[in-house]
């Protein structure tokens, strides 16, 4: 199986990298605009036959502490939209997108992969961002509005590409802190990093 690997730094997967030598790498850069121009970039230059993104999140939740490591089998872009009065719509709220135009499904990118239904690991909901904030309001809002585990800058990215793509993929995602915590000690930076280099070695171990 033809695997490539995708992070937004080379610092999320630094272990994988010193061991690996099976799978593609791609390191897509942070953020939407970069993961999806590097990242379609790569495929229409190359075939794989599954697509994995790691890296580290942020939970909103506390079953999702720091250090743990779950599968996202759905997510979405959670700021693009239009604030009015302090109140948010997605594109899908204002019409300019239907809820179930492909890529997606019901406002999510969905990950129908079949492996998400037989992993031992726990299962989240992501929502994409491209503003980070420690303003409790905002977080308040988003929790509330999308009812999602983690925060990334960079997973509905994937999903977009790779169903667009009809490329499988899976996203793997490690706790390091919780949403808004801006306070770096506070955060379990190298618990995540271990723990999430130590799950993508048994994925690529897994479909290779």
């Amino acid at each position: 199986m033809n695997v490539l690997v995708i992070a937004a730094t080379e610092f999320e997967i630094e272990p994988f990298l010193r061991l690996n030598n099976t799978a593609d790498v791609l390191i897509a850069g942070v953020g939407v605009p970069s993961t999806i121009y590097n990242l379609t970039k790569k495929l229409l230059h190359s075939n794989y036959d599954l697509v994995i993104q790691a890296g580290i999140a942020g939970s909103f939740t506390s079953t999702l502490q720091n250090g743990s490591v779950t599968f996202i089998e759905k997510d979405t872009f959670a700021d693009i939209g239009v604030d009015e009065k302090g109140n948010f719509k997605t594109l899908f709220d204002m019409g300019f997108i239907k809820e179930n135009e492909f890529p997606f499904t019901s406002g999510w990118l969905e990950n129908q992969h079949a492996f998400l239904s037989k992993t031992s690991l726990a299962l989240a909901t992501g929502i994409t961002v491209n503003k980070i904030t420690d303003d409790i309001n905002e977080i308040r809002s988003l929790s509330e509005k999308f009812n999602a585990g983690i925060e990334s800058m960079e997973g509905a990215a994937l999903h977009y590409v790779c169903l667009q793509q009809k490329i499988n993929f899976v996203q793997l995602r490690s706790i390091s802190n919780s949403v808004g915590e801006r306070d770096k000690q506070k955060w379990a930076m190298k618990e995540a990093i271990t723990n999430l280099n130590i799950e993508l070695k048994k994925l690529i171990d897994h479909f290779i």
